[in-house]
């Protein structure tokens, strides 16, 4: 169980356990160890899921799509600002330069969420990728039409096609969990429950969208955290497969980095890293030389010969290398020794009988899926009152209308979202576009 004032946050490819309200099997002596702890053999009774969107808009990216369990999970929807502010762990180090990375600040500290006058007579309120991508537009065709050179606003055209470019591929790559077009839905930060459990599912994710949620979770908990208006006063944050993303080798990333900086510097904070990994010989030894307490189980002898097991015994990693199921070795620098324990079995089911019991059900049609999520709003909702709306309206307008409601969770639902849609217009005929002449006539003469 989590102490008073703790919450967990689980991060990472996680391997999709499908329900929370399982059963505790075992035997009675199971059931003994459970009370000699002074601990329930009953599942952690706050847990909240969230996973992002298909590439659809509208089905989400998880395991937990069987009709017993997709109601338990909330959508995680990021939009422009949420990018922005984690632009390098999104865009390739070796291919942003220094001008690219000024041109980022810039669209953050004087573009993004302020109006803007693009130089060429036009007023801008960017607000998601979208309203972005109309300001480049304006500021393309401003500088074709008035022939003003390369530069706007000290920053090359071309610097500002690139950063266009790594943007729209970001979008592109993580669409589901980052929006074109409408508002965010991310944790509720500021109001984190005592002794509760966030679990964000990526196991479905682009590796680039896996590093996005991870660092910028992380990142937003140390903030939190150090401006003490997280709602709680620590956090555990549980990283699955650790070796992939604090690794011995390879290139110093921006998770690496940071992770980096909670083993060492986070515990006066509150910030508690859990790490479960395969292999602990290839975790970064910072990363491992900082761990308060080793927890091990059943280990491969070729492991044990690596020179990070060089201070165990070798009747230990005898012992470690035929451990049964359900016994763990533990070091911490209390005890001179290590400390073999057994523990009962978890009131829960297994991902695999999970799996089983609750099969992950097929993707819905659009306006089926649309039906769902508001359904999970307002359960008295009914499916032709929604298919009626929708019906002849862009899946884009139907998007944004969705999002809308599920941002503002209005009492009136059906309403809201009847308004969010507003009335039936004409899509925009897109404006002519003339031709620039050449600053001086071409000559017939060859030379």
């Amino acid at each position: 169980m989590l102490p008073h004032g703790f919450a967990d946050v689980a991060c990472g490819p996680g391997r999709g356990d499908p329900e929370h309200r399982g059963h505790l099997g075992g035997d009675d002596e199971d059931r003994r160890r459970y009370a000699r702890l002074g601990i329930p053999p009953e599942p952690f009774a706050r847990v909240r899921y969230y996973a992002p969107f298909k590439a659809d808009g509208v089905n989400l990216n998880t395991l937990r799509t069987h009709a017993d369990l997709v109601g338990d999970v909330e959508p995680l929807v990021w939009g422009l600002q949420e990018v922005l502010d984690f632009a390098e762990v999104l865009l390739n180090r070796d291919d942003i330069d220094a001008k690219a990375d000024a041109f980022i600040d810039f669209l953050s500290d004087r573009v993004v969420n302020r109006d803007f006058d693009d130089g060429f007579g036009g007023r801008h309120r960017v607000q998601s990728f979208a309203d972005l991508d109309r300001l480049f537009r304006a500021i393309f065709d401003g500088l074709e039409s008035a022939s003003r050179g390369d530069m706007w606003r000290t920053h090359h055209i071309a610097t500002i096609r690139k950063v266009r470019n790594r943007l729209s591929n970001v979008s592109t790559r993580c669409k589901g969990l980052v929006t074109d077009d409408g508002p965010s839905n991310d944790l509720p930060w500021g109001t984190f429950e005592d002794r509760g459990v966030y679990v964000v599912d990526l196991a479905n994710v682009d590796p680039l969208g896996q590093d996005l949620v991870f660092a910028r979770i992380v990142s937003r908990l140390r903030e939190r955290l150090e401006h003490r208006d997280l709602g709680v006063d620590a956090v555990v944050v549980f990283v699955d497969e650790l070796n992939k993303y604090a690794p011995a080798e390879g290139p110093d990333t921006y998770v690496k980095k940071m992770l980096l900086d909670i083993s060492e510097r986070g515990r006066y904070l509150g910030l508690v890293l859990f790490g479960a990994e395969q292999f602990r010989s290839q975790v970064h030894r910072r990363v491992v030389g900082n761990a308060g307490t080793q927890v091990f189980g059943r280990m491969d002898m070729d492991e044990l010969a690596t020179p990070s097991y060089q201070v165990m015994t070798p009747a230990t990693k005898i012992k470690l290398a035929t451990l049964p199921i359900g016994e763990l070795m533990v070091r911490h620098p209390h005890f001179t020794q290590p400390i073999f324990v057994r523990f009962p079995k978890p009131p829960v089911l297994r991902g695999r009988d999970g799996m089983g019991r609750f099969p992950a059900a097929v993707d819905l049609a659009f306006d089926d899926a649309v039906v769902r999520q508001l359904v999970q709003l307002d359960r008295g909702i009914r499916p032709n009152q929604v298919k009626d709306l929708i019906a002849d309206r862009t899946e884009e307008d139907v998007r944004r209308a969705l999002a809308a409601v599920r941002q503002k969770r209005p009492e009136d639902v059906l309403a809201s979202f009847r308004k969010a849609l507003g009335g039936r217009v004409a899509p925009d005929t897109p404006r002519e576009r003339h031709a620039v002449p050449p600053l001086n006539p071409i000559s017939d003469e060859p030379y």
